[in-house]
């Protein structure tokens, strides 16, 4: 996961930074790629929905309780939840792949146009007018649609809000990441008017947190306490991830264009973004990771369990930008841990990206 980040993020830097689209292709490969990540998450929620409706069966037929029930679908929501992502990962590799390919310089360049990503297959049967055209036809048939899709990838800051504050913090405020990737679809509320979009998809968090002064986590009963380590510890990380569908109420003032026959074209992302909603989803897993040296040998210890964390996360989050590229704020509504005695909430900043 951490090379495909930096991959990714390096990739990611040059196009909004440079505004030039590299690579014959690319786009249309990560929307294969993303065409991928959705069907398998449809799939996934297919069979579960199955599953549960045999599980109410059995309930109306008084084989099972009803609390034997709810733990039944618990677990098969946990395990068609580690479905999606053990396949997803097969997905994540080829997108590692490709972004490596483009940041190798593989991929043949080409341009930016209209204000957009984009990137073509040009025809040596066409001259350059005529592919410009071509490919106008196309953006203009996308322009068209209500309804767009979009690869999301997030990146930044991970904390945790102690006391409504993340002042004096237990945890590296540097070294304490999240990611976030997944697809959103962008619906066009109005029919005639481009402001406002509803956007929804489903997204994978991984939310990590580096605690300070050589201390790990460790479960005392229902207690998960921070503890001093007697080892010199060389890296101690806590990760959570989790499946999430995220909800927002989209400002776009992306003006629209006409097209060569007149009609109006409803872009989007190509101007000042706004957006504000929430996510709700499941944790898949918990594990911690301690690094450190003994009798001259590097030793890595990962440790997967509950930790005593909430299964379920929700919250609030908003973001902020132009045209792909937004500063995104997110916020867990209930604590990371279930009983602990103090309160602490997750808390991540950092920067978007929504690749049409």
């Amino acid at each position: 996961m951490r090379n495909f980040t930096i991959y990714l993020a390096i990739a990611l830097c040059l196009i909004a930074g440079k505004l030039v689209a590299q690579g014959t292709s690319f786009e249309d490969r990560v929307r294969l790629i993303s065409n991928k990540i959705e069907s398998i998450t449809k799939e996934e929620k297919a069979a579960l929905k199955d599953e549960i409706e045999e599980v109410n069966k059995e309930l109306e037929a008084g084989t099972i309780t009803k609390a034997q029930a709810d733990e039944k679908k618990m677990k098969l929501a946990e395990t068609r939840s580690k479905n999606i992502e053990t396949r997803i990962s097969q997905a994540q590799e080829e997108l590692k792949d490709l972004v490596k390919q483009k940041v190798d310089g593989k991929l043949r360049d080409s341009e930016y146009h209209r204000g957009r990503f984009s990137i073509t297959f040009d025809s040596p049967n066409r001259s350059k007018e005529e592919n410009r055209k071509y490919w106008d036809s196309i953006y203009n048939n996308r322009s068209e649609r209500r309804t767009t899709s979009q690869f999301v990838f997030a990146m930044g800051l991970n904390n945790l809000v102690t006391n409504k504050s993340v002042a004096n913090s237990d945890y590296r405020y540097w070294g304490s990441h999240f990611y976030e990737w997944g697809v959103t679809w962008n619906s066009r509320i109005m029919k005639n008017n481009n402001l406002l979009h509803l956007k929804y998809g489903v997204s994978v968090m991984y939310n990590n947190l580096r605690p300070t002064d050589n201390r790990y986590f460790v479960n005392n009963g229902d207690q998960t306490d921070l503890e001093t380590s007697t080892i010199n510890l060389k890296d101690s990380r806590f990760r959570n991830v989790y499946l999430t569908a995220p909800l927002h109420l989209e400002f776009d003032f992306t003006k629209p264009g006409i097209s060569t026959d007149g009609k109006k074209l409803f872009r989007t992302h190509e101007s000042v973004r706004f957006g504000i909603g929430g996510y709700a989803g499941v944790r898949v897993k918990s594990k911690q990771i301690l690094k450190y040296s003994e009798d001259g040998h590097d030793i890595t210890v990962r440790e997967k369990g509950g930790f005593n964390t909430n299964d379920f996360i929700y919250g609030v989050s908003t973001y902020l930008g132009y045209g792909s590229t937004s500063l995104y704020l997110k916020y867990d509504l209930n604590p990371l841990f279930k009983d602990n005695s103090i309160k602490q909430n997750n808390v991540s900043l950092g920067v978007r990206f929504d690749l049409n």
